[in-house]
């Protein structure tokens, strides 16, 4: 797994919670709420996101997609899947999730980014970009969010301004395969979003500077299709700390001091 050194220093700068909004804060605050209650009604039959995802499945197989065929919600153009790598490569992770926004749910004005080597589906709806990667522990509990080079997931490309843009369009409102998982990755997007836009951003330099580094190797190959370049960029995460350091900054924008609400500022932990 090659990842672009630049993208990880970039990846772990402090996010500076009290210089968000109070709207932003108390969308990451409910969206915080939704997943520790999904966390404790799962915990009281000893499940978890994971387990609740691949429930039914006599064996779990590296590189299958669970659900087979993808969760997709057509309203909202939303999809997600979540899969395993060979133990060898994980890094401490059992598997993750890729999420996606398709066209339907795009605004009118998003476009593939006019990179050289763009080659549209068929299809009007399968110029899906990818949104994020979120890796899950053993206990299936999250601990990372990473980008991906566009082979990895065969997605079109997007300029990093609009998939940033994407992020509030990502929504799963139907029930099925769960309705747990399905509500926990919406709200995983909003209560990370400030993160996961940087990763995004740092997305974009890593790819620059990637084709920079390497086009005298690359020749006329592009970028975007570099095996060597898989991950571009990442950064660990708490769940328990991101809350703490909303809760802080509203508790401040309120007058109230943080005593006792935990950091404002947060980095890579």
């Amino acid at each position: 797994m090659a990842v672009e050194p630049a993208a990880v220093e970039e990846a772990l700068f402090q996010i500076r919670f009290r210089e968000l909004s109070r709207e932003a804060l108390e969308r990451m605050a409910a969206a915080g709420q939704e997943v520790m209650e999904i966390r404790r009604r799962l915990a009281r039959t000893g499940d978890n996101i994971v387990g609740e995802l691949i429930k039914g499945e006599d064996t779990f197989y590296e590189w299958n997609h669970y659900p087979d065929g993808d969760v997709y919600d057509a309203e909202t153009g939303s999809q997600f899947f979540y899969h395993a790598h060979p133990a060898d490569v994980r890094f401490g992770e059992h598997g993750h999730f890729h999420t996606f926004l398709r066209p339907a749910g795009m605004a009118p004005d998003m476009n593939p980014a006019a990179v050289p080597d763009l080659a549209l589906p068929e299809g009007p709806n399968d110029a899906l970009s990818h949104l994020i990667g979120i890796s899950m522990d053993r206990y299936g509990e999250p601990i990372c969010l990473f980008t991906t080079n566009r082979w990895v997931t065969g997605e079109v490309w997007y300029d990093g301004a609009d998939v940033v843009r994407m992020l509030d369009r990502f929504a799963v409102g139907h029930t099925q395969p769960s309705w747990p998982v399905n509500r926990w990755i919406t709200a995983m997007l909003r209560l990370f979003r400030p993160q996961i836009a940087a990763l995004v951003a740092a997305r974009d330099d890593a790819v620059a500077a990637w084709k920079v580094r390497r086009a005298s190797r690359m020749g006329r190959h592009s970028v975007y299709e570099d095996r060597a370049l898989e991950i571009t960029s990442y950064r660990r995460i708490a769940v328990e700390d991101q809350i703490r350091a909303v809760e802080g900054a509203l508790a401040a924008s309120r007058g109230g001091g943080v005593s006792g609400a935990g950091p404002a500022a947060i980095s890579g932990s």
